[in-house]
């Protein structure tokens, strides 16, 4: 074992960040490496190296871990609160609502239940553990659908419910244990509603307070931007670590209130903030995942049985739809949306947190018989390792079946509707490929309706107009208005939603490029540098086409150039297997036979073979 902390924080980064982007560049979801990667560096390296593992989060860091971990945990639910916007859940906030409360107490019965008849537990014990595995939780959720982007109803329900549930489901958890710890419900009754009551009082109420009181300091613009994040940050860990003085394991409600408050807080812009809290969410998702594998024991992970894995599968099998099933019942969601909400369901660091302070205080309280409350670790571990595994690899090939998701979709969103660009749009549809088109001008809109295209009128600017986009199936974003200023504000926009290299705009006009540098413009430059809005409009406008030419071996890209000149744009590329690249500026196009080059030409101008 490495016993140095700077080496075991370097493993933690390294195996973390490190995991997030070999998830991404494979295509499976991060939280399943990152909890393998946590297990390498623990329990399995332990099992190879007589005993010492490469990392024991609980020997370098102590008893800061829990703290560290619970803090972080806030974090993260600070900065999904913030990601939650009323405005997206007007027509299933009913639904919301039964899933964290019936759907929550169905879970806790029937988990109960299982951990009963299935693992042996004493009564108290499953009843914790219902408890504790109430809880889904946005560190296993997020990345789960920002790897599937599932379309519809589904998505928004799933990332409030994760969000919402975190701390009604610790709240739970630490109800039952004070009912465990009084002798019985009667005996506990009193504390068990003061605590109740408490709990939301403070949480609830502090949460409002801090929202507030950040909100009014950036609106009277009393901190300078430059120090806006870490104020934030500041209140959050003020919230957090206050709340949870007053009344134990309130911090999560408070800090969920809090991102939720300034989420709808009218008129308040906090972009810049949740810029900065998503990298922050990556960071500590990355390094809880890690822990959280390498915390496990030789032991732990060898005791995991069958009757952990027949209490797995209830769990994923009867428990979650179950629930979702009771919870939507008349509800008015699709039969789609319904299953694809039974079949998400993964625990994450929250359950493995509070299952391990839960665990360590009723091993040391005397009198109460439950010297066994140790098991709860690992059947906790063997439920996060199994749901993150079985929903991490069957999310989206469901969510593909049931036709809420596309996998790598080709889809294109073109901001921007005027003649030209609508030509474009029409052949890429006609090869096959989704097109959205959006623009401010209704008579754009319009044509581009009647051309058979999908358009919405409206300023991509504005947050209500890109909610009611339907994205689904679209994977790349190209800014192609004539004004460069709102390219690069749409190119800005859509970074948060699409990856960085899948946001494209048009190259400036050529007086500006010449009086600033374009380089460190936000998007990446279309088809070519003069490939300007002013150039492709004139061309079009005056007789030239957009056309589709296949390459072959008998037709190659240096017979393509020859017919149709040097002047022609190469807009896109097709693929044999129905892939669209899109051309720009950066990287010249190297067409191959097999290819469909899309391009503007002039079909007036041909040269001869």
């Amino acid at each position: 074992m490495l016993h140095e902390p700077i080496v075991a924080i370097a493993i933690i980064v390294v195996l973390g960040v490190g995991s997030q982007w070999i998830a991404w560049r494979i295509r499976i979801p991060s939280i399943l490496l990152l909890l393998i990667a946590g297990m390498l560096a623990g329990p399995i390296a332990a099992m190879l190296r007589d005993g010492q593992p490469l990392l024991d989060p609980d020997s370098i860091f102590g008893d800061l871990l829990l703290p560290l971990v619970s803090l972080s945990v806030g974090l993260i639910l600070y900065e999904g609160g913030l990601t939650l916007n009323l405005r997206e859940i007007t027509s299933v906030r009913s639904v919301i609502r039964r899933l964290v409360t019936i759907g929550a107490m169905v879970t806790w019965f029937l988990a109960t239940l299982a951990g009963g008849l299935l693992l042996g537990l004493d009564w108290q014990l499953a009843a914790l553990l219902g408890a504790i595995l109430v809880v889904t939780g946005p560190t296993v959720i997020g990345p789960l659908l920002t790897h599937i982007r599932p379309q519809g109803k589904a998505g928004p329900v799933l990332r409030w419910e994760g969000i919402v549930i975190d701390p009604i489901g610790a709240l739970l958890a630490v109800l039952t244990f004070e009912v465990i710890r009084a002798g019985g419900f009667q005996d506990a009754a009193g504390a068990t509603f003061h605590a109740l009551f408490m709990t939301i009082l403070v949480g609830g109420g502090l949460g409002v307070i801090g929202a507030v009181v950040l909100a009014q300091l950036l609106k009277r613009y009393l901190i300078p931007d430059s120090l806006q994040n870490p104020v934030s940050l500041l209140l959050v860990v003020l919230v957090f670590v206050v709340a949870g003085e007053i009344q134990h394991e309130s911090g999560l409600l408070a800090t969920t209130v809090m991102g939720m408050v300034l989420a709808n807080y009218r008129g308040l812009d906090i972009r810049h903030i949740l810029e900065f809290k998503e990298v922050l969410r990556v960071l500590l998702i990355s390094a809880l995942f890690v822990v959280l594998g390498a915390r496990m024991t030789p032991e732990e992970l060898t005791s995991i049985g069958w009757p952990s894995l027949f209490f797995v599968a209830f769990l994923i099998v009867v428990v979650r739809p179950v629930s979702v099933w009771i919870a939507t019942l008349r509800s008015g969601l699709d039969r789609a949306d319904r299953i694809f909400l039974a079949m998400v369901a993964p625990r994450g660091i929250v359950a493995a947190a509070v299952a391990s302070v839960f665990a360590l205080s009723l091993q040391d309280a005397e009198g109460l018989g439950l010297e066994h409350a140790g098991a709860l670790v690992p059947h906790t571990f063997a439920v996060i390792l199994g749901t993150v595994a079985f929903y991490g690899l069957a999310a989206g090939p469901i969510a593909r079946r049931l036709g809420l998701s596309t996998p790598n979709p080709q889809g294109l969103l073109l901001v921007g509707a005027p003649a030209w660009a609508r030509d474009l749009a029409v052949v890429l549809h006609e090869q096959g490929f989704r097109v959205l088109m959006t623009d401010t001008n209704y008579a754009h809109v319009r044509a581009a309706r009647l051309a058979g295209l999908d358009a919405v009128y409206g300023n991509v600017l504005s947050e209500e107009i890109v909610e009611r986009l339907e994205l689904a199936g679209i994977g790349r974003v190209l800014a192609m208005t004539p004004n460069d200023e709102v390219n690069t504000l749409v190119s800005l926009r859509f970074m948060r939603l699409f990856d960085r290299s899948q946001v494209y705009r048009l190259s400036p006009a050529a007086g500006k490029r010449e009086r600033q540098d374009t380089t460190d413009l936000p998007g990446r430059p279309l088809f070519a540098d003069d490939a300007t809005y002013a150039t492709l409009a004139s061309r079009l406008g005056s007789g030239w086409v957009v056309k589709v030419t296949a390459l072959s071996e008998e037709f190659t890209f240096e017979d393509y150039h020859t017919l149709y000149g040097n002047r022609a744009i190469i807009l896109f590329l097709i693929a044999e297997d129905k892939k669209l690249s899109v051309v720009d500026a950066e990287r010249p196009p190297e067409p191959q036979p097999g290819q469909k080059v899309v391009a503007v030409v002039n079909p007036d101008e041909l040269f001869m073979l």
